[in-house]
């Protein structure tokens, strides 16, 4: 990369041409007070509905103005893209709208629910291949497609023109709300919409505190400022498929280092809860990078008392088969499920004794599997409890413990435990 691409800050001329490029396939999304989290926060709390956007996702900006900003010649042999999902459907769209055939490679464990999008989004004009276990994988293996047959490659988010057409949801947000906004939340995965975003803000609305929401397992962004260095982390937890990247691009470093306020981590259980409750609660539909900046305001819960405080809600493409894990994880995380190795003393009527006395009034068996074939009522087993609180659960083991049954705890085991979860 030369050194002008490392000092490049998208500018508000090239956000307001994208803005005029894309306006015929990007909504103006809605920014819409939210009741529940302002009274909850005693802050005015404003979500930007980017999961209302016709791929449900605001990657349509910036794949939609990279692949019309191609010339005849970039174009011909087709395009390249690599995505997790979400930027996969915004180029199989750009492609039918602009009549470029594209080829769009994703990681396996992508959640079928994208794949079948990204397909009616293309029709015949996108070609889908599985490739690899990460966003990372599938990325080399679209650079290989593109030496190969010299194909236009449209980067998710380390490229200009993409980083221009996600801006145009900073711009939005300001053309939406007259008063001073103190605070925005945005997910950060490659960091494609928060080196935008970001750089609008800090050319029109410089007093805002521009906050990027990274999973707790996948802190690629986090790491990198810390070190000062754009960095690749390794071995990344993937659950929250669309911000989970081993490495954030370069141009998205530079802007990010210098723009964002603060970078933080949040778990993923607690993302879960944060998915369920805006289902439950408020009947809207996220995917787990979604729900990434609505997460965060826990976390800053003093700060933004009173203030004007903007979420970015990324994207809704949540696949309905991912529920039970997600409400798995949220339980979790809430510290309510907890795995057991149970030893059922060697007597007559002890499973029944466990069931009666052990566990709790209030208490859930929601797993249950002999470790062995063995007698039932001699035998260990692997058992999932569901508690109603939190502090059930130390009296809960001391009664394993007093009467014999208690054999091991499972949850603070991790080689053990990702064989249950």
């Amino acid at each position: 990369m030369d050194k002008d691409e490392q000092t490049y800050f998208p500018s508000i001329e090239n956000v307001k041409k994208a803005a005029e490029a894309i306006k015929s396939v990007s909504a103006i999304t809605p920014l819409t007070s939210s009741v529940r989290f302002s009274n909850n926060y005693d802050a005015n709390i404003l979500l930007k509905r980017e999961d209302l956007q016709q791929v449900r996702s605001y990657k349509i900006r910036g794949a939609y103005n990279k692949i019309c900003s191609l010339k005849a010649n970039e174009s011909s042999n087709g395009v390249v893209c690599a995505s997790a999902g979400n930027h996969a459907q915004g180029v199989a769209l750009s492609c039918k709208l602009l009549k470029i055939h594209g080829t769009i490679f994703m990681p396996m464990p992508t959640p079928k629910q994208k794949v079948d999008q990204v397909k009616m989004f293309g029709q015949d004009y996108v070609d889908i291949r599985l490739e690899g276990d990460t966003f990372d994988d599938a990325f080399e293996a679209a650079k290989i497609e593109c030496e190969q047959l010299n194909k236009a490659f449209i980067h998710p988010f380390n490229d200009k023109k993409v980083i221009e057409g996600q801006a145009t949801v900073g711009l939005e947000i300001l053309e939406q709300f007259n008063n001073p906004i103190d605070y925005v939340f945005i997910p950060v995965g490659g960091g494609g919409l928060a080196s935008g975003l970001s750089t609008i803000f800090k050319l029109l609305s410089p007093n805002t505190k521009i906050i990027g929401v990274e999973p707790e397992g996948a802190p690629s962004m986090s790491v990198s400022i810390k070190n000062g260095v754009n960095t690749q982390i390794e071995n990344i937890e993937k659950f929250i498929d669309g911000a989970a990247v081993k490495c954030v691009g370069d141009l998205n470093f530079t802007i990010c280092k210098q723009n964002l306020d603060a970078v933080i981590t949040v778990p993923e259980g607690k993302v879960c809860q944060t998915i369920l409750d805006l289902y439950n609660r408020d009947a809207i539909v996220v995917e787990p990078a979604g729900a990434l900046s609505i997460t965060a305001l826990d976390y800053y819960k003093e700060d933004i008392k009173g203030k004007n405080v903007v979420c970015v809600v990324s994207g809704s493409n949540n696949d309905i088969t991912r529920t039970a894990e997600i409400k798995e994880r949220a339980l979790l995380f809430a510290n309510l499920k907890h795995y057991f190795i149970v030893k059922f003393p060697q007597r007559a009527g002890a499973l029944k004794e466990f069931v009666v006395d052990i566990l709790g009034s209030n208490d859930d068996i929601t797993h249950f599997e002999y470790a062995k074939k063995t007698n039932r009522e001699n035998g260990a087993a692997v058992v999932c409890i569901e508690l109603k609180s939190a502090e059930d659960l130390a009296p809960l083991i001391d009664r394993m413990k007093d009467q014999n049954f208690y054999g091991d705890y499972l949850n603070d085991k991790p080689d053990l435990f990702q064989f249950l979860v």
